[in-house]
């Protein structure tokens, strides 16, 4: 289906982050956008706010009207939707065009340049980086994130000149494999996904095609010693990066006073005294990922100082809620084993003298089953872990699968406790803290507000 042929948009599926960032698009295009969501949320009720009418019933009757008519409608889903779902059987019967989430984008790749970040954790925070960067210089760009930028307090970014798009390219199903990259940076290929991949081969393999898909006259900017083979058309040019070494690295690291400052070394051009605007260790190698894709694409040397001093960060990424000489609470989306560790070691370099509190929510009951010995192990490096049960998402549970397999696996020494969901602001209230970071995919975060407020009143 054309764009141009196109008068509604019907989401099954509407309240995930990436989908919403389309909904805005085709809301922004002036189109009839509607959709069904099992549950509201506040990006939902946002999304209401802007024009999208959504609906929290499985039920046809409730599709609108200008949503039932085949030739002018475009139906997008998520894989998490089974196919049993009512909504979506009943367009599959009457013959509607419905694709994935990931082959919207894949066309946005065909007509305009799609600058995409793939990896099994950092995509979102150093996409949303980028699209910063370049959004804010001459350049500019338009953007598909995988969380809410705290610049632009949304996940879509419009320009109204702009041949670039950034887009957050998804592994989960193999999405990204409908992606056509003009430029795609690679940041981590640790297994993930084991539910869908079977195998880490195949989870490996899945990336090394993905390279297959840059287009001619592009570029694969890739994290340097991944565990992975790439396959690149002839004339698409490879770099690598990593915090320390590569085509593009950082030299001068200095971390004082809450603030990161570091000199950026680039093939094309050294850029002295960048200055972290979320001043995180990890962003480090997240800022040099993000600005090598912006100076490859055109970005200037100011324009890319300017860009990371002032950026904000992502809401559920290393997202500050306090921070003072008494108190620090911080929620973090890290729900992978080396996201765990990697938040770990950030905190343990900020704050070397103070003692680090993490109440965790395993996400999904077969990567507990497939990693629980790697997130006790990544976990084992914060001094006091509170677990809570496993948020099943998608799932169903299996059998003999809890967060008892993760507790039993902590090492030696590290203060421990489990708790349910439901008793965290308790546990909060009755306790003091030093460093406490709230972390996971799951629904934790929603108590996160509350936590804040807790804490704020016992300074």
């Amino acid at each position: 289906m054309e764009l141009k042929d196109i008068q509604a948009v019907y989401f099954v599926g509407a309240g995930g982050i990436g989908m919403s960032a389309i909904a805005r698009y085709f809301l922004h295009k002036g189109l009839t956008v509607a959709g069904y969501d099992k549950t509201p949320s506040d990006l939902t009720r946002q999304l209401e706010e802007e024009g999208m009418s959504i609906h929290y019933e499985e039920d046809v009757q409730f599709i609108p009207q200008a949503c039932r008519k085949p030739e002018t409608t475009l139906v997008i889903y998520t894989p998490a939707i089974p196919t049993t779902h009512a909504e979506l059987a009943y367009f599959h019967e009457n013959g509607f065009e419905i694709e994935k989430r990931a082959q919207v984008l894949g066309s946005l790749t065909r007509t305009h340049k799609g600058l995409c970040f793939a990896g099994t954790h950092g995509k979102t925070t150093t996409s949303t980086m980028c699209a910063h960067i370049m959004h804010q210089s001459h350049v500019d760009c338009n953007a598909f994130l995988g969380g809410i930028s705290k610049n632009y307090g949304t996940n879509y970014i419009l320009s109204d000149h702009s041949d670039y798009v950034v887009i957050e390219a998804d592994e989960f199903d193999r999405s990204f494999h409908w992606l056509r990259p003009w430029m795609t940076v690679i940041t981590s290929t640790d297994p993930d996904h084991l539910d869908i991949y079977g195998t880490k081969e195949a989870y490996l393999e899945s990336f090394r095609h993905y390279t297959e898909l840059i287009q001619q006259g592009g570029a694969l900017i890739i994290h340097k010693n991944l565990e992975m083979r790439q396959h690149v058309q002839d004339g698409v040019r490879i770099y690598d990066y990593s915090r320390n070494e590569g085509d593009f690295h950082a030299e001068n690291i200095r971390i004082d006073q809450g603030t990161i400052t570091f000199d950026f070394i680039s093939p094309l051009e050294t850029v002295k005294d960048v200055e972290l605007g979320q001043p995180i260790p990890i962003n480090i190698e997240n800022g040099i990922a993000a600005m090598a894709m912006a100076q490859l694409n055109g970005c200037t040397a100011e324009e890319l100082r300017e860009g990371m001093r002032t950026y904000g960060g992502v809401d559920r990424r290393f997202d500050f809620k306090i921070k003072n000489d008494r108190h620090v609470f911080l929620s973090d989306y890290g729900h992978h084993p080396k996201e765990i560790l990697q938040s770990a070691k950030s905190l343990k370099e900020l704050y070397a003298d103070r003692k680090i509190t993490v109440i965790f929510q395993p996400h999904l009951y077969t990567r507990t089953r497939d990693f629980y010995q790697d997130f006790a192990e990544a976990l084992s490096h914060f001094d006091e872990v509170i677990l809570t049960e496993i948020y099943p998402a998608r799932e169903e549970p299996i059998p003999g699968v809890t967060s008892s397999l993760i507790y039993d696996n902590l090492r030696p020494g590290v203060e421990k406790l489990m708790i349910e969901k439901d008793s965290v602001l308790d546990f909060v209230q009755n306790r003091d803290f030093d460093v406490l970071v709230v972390l996971g995919a799951g629904n934790l975060d929603n108590y996160v507000p509350q936590i804040a407020e807790i804490i704020k009143g016992k300074e």
